[in-house]
């Protein structure tokens, strides 16, 4: 070996060493007093608050096999002749090509340039740089150390924002598909979780409301871990250091970074202010709070949206409600019976096995059953005695009426609403009205709706008839099994009978 590959220069001073995370060199020559001079010269060596780790290999095949087990070498000091005459070529090559590891910086280093001249070697190979075996004197080896130490750590923090903002992306698509506000806070903190790595960790997402009067109060809308115990829908009263954490940010109007937990500040386009707490064990790192800023700004743009949504959901509710009760209180009955068809229309549909989201569209349509009745005269409508069949003739024109009112609408609710005005007095058997349908020709949703309307009108008090007891209502049921109503959802309501009359009990005339 030649006396002259590592010179007593001057060392520069190593860096105070830190943490105990280390860098990993892997050293790849056949000569082993390579290994041994390398390892003496480099056993202070720090960069970056970390020890060096120097890894031995002998063999152009021996560090191919290092480099395919490990994905934490640092740096490569290959020598370009081994076992042959490019041997140190080949395994920067299959470093690059085979194991597609760019991240790894290559130094070739060579005691024969004349095997592969230095220009084409740069140029041919995906290398960073390239070293005759007598320039590597003592001080510039460490000054080799520190240019591609540095080199190494940038890029893995350029990597690691990058795959930090590619988490962030796939959980903010997560909380924009949220369907609700519930299912918002849930992937809130799920994702949180994830872009953290947290285990067991206090997780709040909070609404603050703006009024003086109740700006001390926080609407909890999700909670893990020990947090979990405050999960109700609002809280007067939260652990004291969540409480002064949520002061500080509210009184700076800004995120806040403590030792310990973590408060993102965020305020809508309406006004209103959110915050969301982290606890944590582990100290974040500066990725860890830029990624967490970033998120917690597409949370807010979410949670505006989902506020404008909920409102929007509501508000069409309450008018389906009112046009239901409107029609209903014209034919001078209760506008209750809507509101008790709508909640037994969801109990059977959930129990009929429909998923929530369909359930839940058939409660807010089926208010609207009746709908068409809004063309039938009063007389008719309001007849006390039994009609004529003239009379009845015009009466059922309200099912065809309520169809034309609704399917003009290219909303799913009134869409929905069209189908079972029309079909909620067909009959199973067949003979019911406007279209004669039978069986499960009728929509789920209009065989439900009927069942639940009459069960539902037979309880309640008309201008032609008394309201039944339930023990009437249950008997004149089942004898319709099969001919007027569905025979699943009839077991279905027997079966359930206790929930169904709760409903009733809860939306009294």
């Amino acid at each position: 070996m030649n006396d002259s590959l590592f010179a007593d220069d001057e060392l520069p001073t190593a860096e105070p060493q830190g943490p105990q995370d280390v860098w990993h060199v892997l050293m790849v020559d056949d000569e082993p007093e390579v290994h041994h001079v390398t390892e003496m010269v480099l056993r202070n060596f720090r960069f970056d608050n970390r020890k060096l780790v120097l890894i031995s290999a002998y063999s152009g095949a021996e560090g191919r096999q290092i480099m395919t087990e490990r994905s934490d070498i640092a740096l490569a000091i290959l020598d370009v002749v081994m076992e042959h005459e490019h041997a140190g070529l080949e395994l920067a090559r299959h470093i690059r090509k085979d194991l597609h590891n760019h991240y790894t910086r290559i130094v070739l280093r060579t005691g024969q340039p004349g095997q592969a001249p230095e220009e084409e070697v740069i140029r041919e190979y995906d290398i960073n740089d390239y070293k005759d075996k007598t320039e590597l004197t003592t001080t510039k080896l460490t000054t080799l150390l520190y240019s591609s130490l540095r080199s190494y750590r940038d890029i893995c923090i350029i990597d690691a924002h990058r795959r930090g903002l590619e988490k962030v992306i796939r959980a903010s698509t997560e909380i924009f598909e949220a369907g609700s506000m519930s299912h918002f806070a849930t992937a809130v903190l799920a994702q949180i979780t994830n872009l953290l790595r947290l285990d067991g960790a206090a997780l709040y997402c909070a609404s603050i409301p703006l009024d003086t009067e109740h700006r001390n109060r926080f609407r909890i809308l999700a909670a893990t871990g020990e947090a979990a115990e405050f999960m109700t829908e609002d809280v007067a009263e939260l652990p004291r250091e969540v409480k002064e954490a949520f002061d500080e940010a509210l009184r700076d109007k800004t995120s806040v970074h403590k030792n310990g937990h973590y408060v993102g500040y965020f305020t809508t386009a309406r006004g209103s202010q959110n915050l969301l707490y982290v606890a944590y064990q582990n100290p974040l790192t500066s990725l860890d709070k830029q990624l967490l800023d970033i998120y917690a700004a597409n949370v807010a743009v979410t949670y505006e949206t989902l506020l404008l949504k909920d409102e929007i959901l509501e508000t069409q509710k309450e008018l389906v409600y009112i046009l239901g009760e409107a029609v209903e209180k014209r034919s001078k009955e209760t506008g209750a019976h809507v509101k008790r068809v709508a909640n037994i229309s969801k109990l059977l549909a959930l129990k009929y096995g429909l998923p929530e989201a369909e359930s839940e569209l058939i409660k807010l349509a089926s208010p609207l059953h009746d709908v068409g009745k809004i063309g039938i005269p009063d007389h008719i409508l309001n007849k006390p005695g039994r009609h004529t069949d003239e009379e009845f003739a015009i009466m059922k024109t309200h099912a065809q009426l309520g169809f034309d009112i609704l399917s003009r609408s290219d909303k799913k609710v009134l869409q929905l609403g069209a189908i079972i005005a029309h079909q909620h007095h067909e009959r199973w058997e067949g003979g019911g009205y406007p279209q004669g349908l039978k069986g499960t020709d009728i929509h789920i949703a209009g065989r439900i709706t009927a069942l639940a309307d009459v069960f539902d009108a037979l309880g309640s008090k008309r201008c032609y008839k008394e309201a039944w007891p339930i023990e009437k209502i249950v008997e004149e049921i089942q004898k319709q099994k099969g001919k007027h109503f569905d025979p699943d959802l009839v077991e279905l309501m027997l079966q359930n009978i206790q929930e169904i009359t709760a409903i009733r009990d809860a939306y009294p005339d």
